[in-house]
């Protein structure tokens, strides 16, 4: 699923470039909705997500199935769609049929019990890692249209807890929990010059398919700028030195590589110095309605949506809430994302001497959660409040 990858990431790094502060966030679960939505619109609202979905209109709700199932059968991801209807709303036969099968509910008259059913299927759904739908049900909802996903992986190689006290920057006085490993892979850090300035990634590897990628930029870009250069250097499309190519001294951002002593015969090593991380989010789509085609469906002087139903409908409120965790161990990340529709040791010996690179992640830095084989971004953010040690 090549090209539905491509177009998801292609909205992970527009939705990066509009980033401000910490935050997390899943173009893999906004992008199938839209593809729904561009399938059963006309008129400009259809033109709309049709940019925003970066499919032709008619190959848009293919793509939404083609990419809930690979999202289904990734080891370590679990994803889900909902909709859920009001008992007077009739859909089409050819839009419903489109959906997975088990994915249809209805919305009951007491609009409470329905917002508790939804929050039940959204903690559900995301082994509570989302205990609530990102939309409020009104009196007037006619329709639901959801998804949920969930990750998590164990690292390859576990991190070792630390204490970490940044000398400077934004972290410069605060006791936070640090994380530290060694590995003989110097191929899982590189940095890139971006169109921005440069990037340092770290992969740090799942032992599923799924990995995380660190990225320091350079200081003062911004968060967009980072991730938007992280996202190229996953697709392949800014050249990368990788660790054993790098230059002795200050390598890159956060990255010295230098001669020391050291107890193991390994001619190169690779020391990484990070933060254990929590990141929370909730994303106002409409906040955004141009990025994600939304602006005249929005509009609910009148229908957009004659290939869903007869009944006029409109978007009414869209939102996602997203979580992320980094710790020793491993990661795991949820969103949920909903389109409301509305009317209208000892000291060691030193026997030997290698080359260390070095990197330390001290200050403000994104991360992209990926599926290793497709290389399809499931979740992004940006870390500006990191653990504080326990």
């Amino acid at each position: 699923m090549n090209e539905t990858v491509g177009a998801v990431n292609a909205l992970t790094a527009a939705w990066a470039q509009r980033t401000r502060g910490g935050t997390v966030f899943s173009a893999a679960g906004v992008w199938p909705l839209l593809a729904f939505l561009a399938d059963g619109a006309e008129g400009p609202a259809r033109d709309e997500l049709t940019r925003a979905v970066g499919l032709p209109p008619d190959q848009a709700a293919a793509g939404a199935r083609e990419l809930l199932a690979g999202l289904a059968s990734m080891h370590g991801v679990g994803a889900a769609l909902g909709l859920w209807t009001d008992r007077a709303l009739e859909l089409r036969e050819p839009w419903a049929a489109g959906l997975p099968a088990d994915a249809h509910g209805v919305l009951g008259a007491d609009p409470a019990a329905s917002q508790e059913a939804l929050d039940a299927w959204a903690a559900r759904r995301t082994e509570g890692l989302v205990d609530r739908m990102p939309v409020t049900l009104t009196e007037g909802a006619r329709m639901v249209l959801a998804t949920a996903l969930a990750l998590h992986t164990d690292w390859r190689q576990p991190f070792e807890e630390t204490v970490l006290r940044p000398d400077t920057g934004p972290w410069q006085g605060r006791t936070l929990a640090g994380l530290r490993r060694s590995s003989v892979r110097t191929d899982r850090i590189g940095v890139t010059a971006g169109p921005d300035g440069h990037v340092t990634t770290v992969k740090v590897p799942g032992g599923n398919a799924l990995d995380v990628h660190l990225l320091l930029g350079e200081e003062g870009m911004a968060p967009g700028q980072v991730l938007r250069t992280g996202i190229a250097v996953l697709e392949r499309a800014l050249p990368v030195t990788t660790g054993g190519a790098l230059p002795y001294g200050q390598a890159g951002p956060g990255v010295t590589v230098e001669r020391q002593p050291s107890a193991t015969p390994d001619p190169v090593r690779l020391d990484v110095t990070t933060v254990g991380f929590q990141v929370r989010a909730d994303h106002d789509l409409l906040n955004l309605h141009g990025l994600f085609g939304l602006s005249t469906a929005a509009g609910t002087r009148e229908g957009h949506f004659p290939g869903i139903s007869a009944a006029p409908l409109a978007v009414g409120a869209a939102g996602q809430s997203a979580v992320a965790e980094f710790g020793p161990l491993g990661f795991r990340a949820a969103a949920v994302t909903a389109v409301l529709a509305a009317p209208g040791g000892g000291p060691p010996r030193y026997r030997h001497e290698s080359t260390v690179v070095r990197a330390v992640l001290d200050r403000p830095f994104g991360f992209l959660a990926v599926h290793r084989e497709s290389r399809l971004v499931l979740t992004a953010g940006w870390v500006t409040d990191p653990t504080p040690a326990g």
